[in-house]
């Protein structure tokens, strides 16, 4: 069994402490460490160890083969990105605490995503649509270690999909900008330059990314276990249970307690970690 621990708070002597703890072997890279044990690690075991140190401590499964992996497909809206773009859209005609209230509800799981997202968009009839290229331009910003992450894969040859249940307005762009292969996300209706307050076509909501991700693996001709799926609110589970690898980043609590492994600490350079790419 194999503990990677990775975060700014890692250093030698803790490596080594954690080693100790479950009678591994440290093995030290760059940016991340393994401990090697023969030691089966419980659960209850990992989240003691979790509890004590200010770094992300994970098991990735040994059904996941690293070197197998061939297509990542992350989540957009506070996983790739900073902001919940629906939030940030709403800011500009003054309904973001309302939007911003159901949008975190919906993270939660407490209302099904298709639901929660009529209801936010609806608020947003109206609105000038100069005021997505805003939220682009001005507040939208990518998440810590995008980029570096991006650049590993692409050199690993691990393919790239963005799937979102915000709008193909910020999805586009980024898939542009950043080189991704693949983007899904949902289509906000407009007219004469304002928002309708609709959604044009079906909801890319939770089923609609977990058939995103399998439709990519018969296209590329891969198998699910080859697949990372990386996201942080409850509309990225189902998508995330098809994956190989799941990755919960800075997610919350229910998405943490059904995902392999969690980065808390870490960037998202953290996902070069767990695949040992240094």
């Amino acid at each position: 069994m194999n503990l990677t621990l990775q975060g700014q708070q890692l250093d030698t002597k803790l490596a080594n402490e954690v080693a100790e703890k479950v009678d591994g072997k440290l093995e030290s890279h760059e940016n991340f460490s393994i401990v090697h044990t023969q030691q089966k690690i419980s659960n209850e075991q990992l989240q003691t160890l979790r509890e004590r140190y200010l770094f992300d401590l994970n098991i990735v499964p040994s059904t996941f083969s690293a070197k197998a992996a061939k297509l990542l497909v992350t989540d957009m809206d506070s996983t790739l990105i900073n902001i919940e773009c629906v939030d940030e859209i709403a800011d500009f005609i003054n309904v973001k605490p309302q939007v911003a209230e159901i949008t975190e509800s919906a993270m939660r799981g407490e209302i099904d995503f298709e639901t929660s997202l009529r209801k936010r968009v609806s608020l947003l009839k109206g609105l000038e649509v100069s005021a997505l290229e805003k939220v682009y331009q001005q507040r939208l910003q990518l998440n810590p270690g995008a980029n570096i992450m991006l650049r590993k894969l692409k050199e690993n040859g691990i393919k790239t999909a963005l799937v979102s249940g915000g709008f193909t307005f910020f999805t586009e762009r980024l898939k542009k900008r950043l080189g991704l292969d693949f983007t899904m996300a949902n289509v906000l209706g407009e007219h004469n330059g304002r928002l309708t307050g609709e959604v044009d076509g079906e909801i890319c909501g939770a089923q609609a990314k977990a058939d995103f991700l399998l439709a990519k693996c018969e296209q590329l001709a891969i198998s699910p276990s080859q697949v990372i799926a990386m996201g942080d609110g409850a509309n990225d589970l189902l998508m995330m249970k098809e994956a190989g690898l799941s990755i919960a980043y800075h997610a919350k609590s229910k998405v943490q307690s059904e995902a392999m492994t969690s980065l808390n600490y870490c960037g998202l350079a953290g996902v070069l970690g767990l695949l040992q790419i240094s």
